[in-house]
This record gives structure tokens, C-alpha cells and sequence, in this order.
């Protein structure tokens, strides 16, 4: 990040970049100029087309959702960027959360994925659409990250057996339950939703996709951040469906199966934890 690379951005007047916490994926940076400050990624190498899933589901969620304001996104040197909006955060309600998550997953869809995929990432997504749910689920989410894993040496005989157990289950129980694509944030963990200054809720870096919304809500589940009050804000505007507890197990799967891949056996005894119970 040099001054010549700077210069080529389409902000004038800058006069401070400040690395800042942005996750494992992206480079994160605020801008500075004289009367305004902006959010910017980067990301090495990858080029514009980077951002473009990103930016797209920005758009998405901004139908029902509170989202950063793209301000610019491109290319310098190969290197693709995306200029975003500062948010000065603050505090909030979970049950306002709660009520903007559901009405994100009250836009639906006739059918499963998207118009695009996203195969430049760490964990390419097939989106393709589909209109079978099942078909959707377990060939273009789980059978891709088993045969990643495989190649990653992260499976092993007695995960599969597990895993041939929970996929017939799966199949078993959506071969008589009809599930209505909803549009998905796709990665709903708490470090992608942020309080502004004006205590409201903002959903941020989604990875969106339309789906059963129990995938979203599973993610919540994983590695927590969200309260009672998420719940009860969710459930005042599109009620949870009886047997989400029974169900959650199959979605959180898709979630440490990403880490697995990603991380390594440190995420082994969490997904053993949900295929022991297939």
C-alpha cells in the first residue's frame, strides 16, 4: 500500500489509511480525507471480480436490511478493492436485529441459489439454480466440502459413515416438507452485524444466496453473539417453524465443514460433535 497505488483510488484528498481488524480473507483499511472517512478492502492479486458477489449481495439486502453504502469498487494492479462508507458503530437492540433479519428472509425466491457463483474465494460456492431444495443442499454445499476436506486430509472412514447417515436424514425429512427460498445473508455469524451510532442494526461482508432461512439462523447458533432477544425480535416477524432444534444440526454442519477445510483439525471435534449425532 504505497502512495503511487493510493493516488489511483477514486477518493481525493487523502489524508490518513489506518489498517484496521477486517477478519482472515481481506486486507482493511480506513480512509481519511478531510471531511470524510471510508471503509476499504482489498484484496491481493484477485482483481476486481473479487468483490462483485460482495457487492451484489449488498444490494440484495438492502431491500429489507440496513447495509454499508458501496461507494466504489475495482482494480489497481491486479489488486481488487472495494470502497465502502464508514459506520461509526455504537450499541443496539438484538430484537430490532431479530425483526431485520427475517424481513430479509421474508424476499423470496421461486427457486434455489443465484444468478452467479462465487469460485475465487477459499470456499468456492456453486450456486447454480435449482428447484429441489435436497438437490441444491447436499450437491451444491455439503458433497463439495466432503471432497475438499478429503483433499485437505481432514476425513476419514468414520466421518463419512456419519456423514452417509446424516445425509439420508436430511433427504428423508425434505422429501415430505416443502421449504420456500428465502434470500440468505450466507454467513450470519456475529462479527457481520455491527450497531451503527444510531443504535440501529446493520448486516455487513454477506455471502447471500436464496435458501431454507433455518441455514441462517443455524449460523447464529455456531459460535454465538446472539441473545434470546434476536430470537424473539425474529419469531414477532416470521415465526421459527417447530423442530428447529431437531433440524439445526444438518446446517451447522455446512458451517464447521467451512472451518474444517479452512482451519484444520482444530474444528475436528465440533463437526465429530454434530456427526455423532447421525
Amino acid at each position: 500500500m504505497n502512495q503511487k497505488w493510493l493516488s489511483q483510488l477514486p477518493i481525493q484528498n487523502i489524508k490518513k489509511v489506518i489498517p484496521v481488524s477486517g477478519g482472515d480473507i481481506n486486507e482493511s483499511y480506513q480512509i481519511q480525507t478531510d471531511n470524510q472517512k471510508f471503509f476499504m478492502k482489498v484484496q491481493p492479486k484477485r482483481g476486481k471480480a473479487f468483490f462483485q458477489h460482495e457487492v451484489e449481495g449488498l444490494k440484495l439486502l438492502n431491500k429489507a436490511a440496513n447495509v454499508p453504502e458501496v461507494v466504489n469498487d475495482g482494480e489497481i494492479n491486479s489488486d481488487g478493492y472495494l470502497i465502502l462508507k464508514w459506520i461509526d458503530s455504537g450499541s443496539g437492540s438484538q430484537y430490532e436485529l431479530g425483526q431485520m433479519v427475517a424481513k430479509v428472509h421474508q424476499i423470496h425466491n421461486h427457486q434455489f441459489g443465484l444468478d452467479h457463483d462465487f469460485k475465487i474465494g477459499k470456499i468456492p460456492k456453486n450456486n447454480h439454480w435449482q428447484s429441489n431444495w435436497i438437490d441444491f443442499y447436499i450437491n451444491q454445499r455439503l458433497e463439495p466440502l466432503v471432497n475438499l476436506a478429503k483433499r485437505n486430509h481432514v476425513w476419514n472412514q468414520n466421518r463419512d459413515n456419519h456423514y452417509q447417515n446424516l445425509k439420508q436424514t436430511f433427504i428423508n425429512y425434505y422429501k415430505h416438507h416443502r421449504i420456500t427460498p428465502s434470500l440468505l445473508h450466507g454467513d450470519l455469524w456475529a462479527g457481520n452485524f455491527m450497531f451503527d451510532k444510531n443504535s440501529k442494526p446493520v448486516l455487513i461482508d454477506p455471502d447471500v444466496f436464496y435458501g431454507d432461512r433455518e441455514m441462517d439462523l443455524a449460523m447464529t447458533t455456531v459460535f454465538g453473539g446472539f441473545n434470546e432477544n434476536f430470537y424473539k425480535g425474529y419469531n414477532a416477524v416470521y415465526p421459527i417453524q417447530p423442530g428447529f432444534d431437531k433440524r439445526v444440526a444438518w446446517y451447522q454442519f455446512n458451517y464447521l465443514m467451512a472451518h474444517l477445510n479452512l482451519f484444520g483439525e482444530l474444528y475436528g471435534s465440533s463437526v465429530d460433535r454434530i456427526l455423532n449425532q447421525f
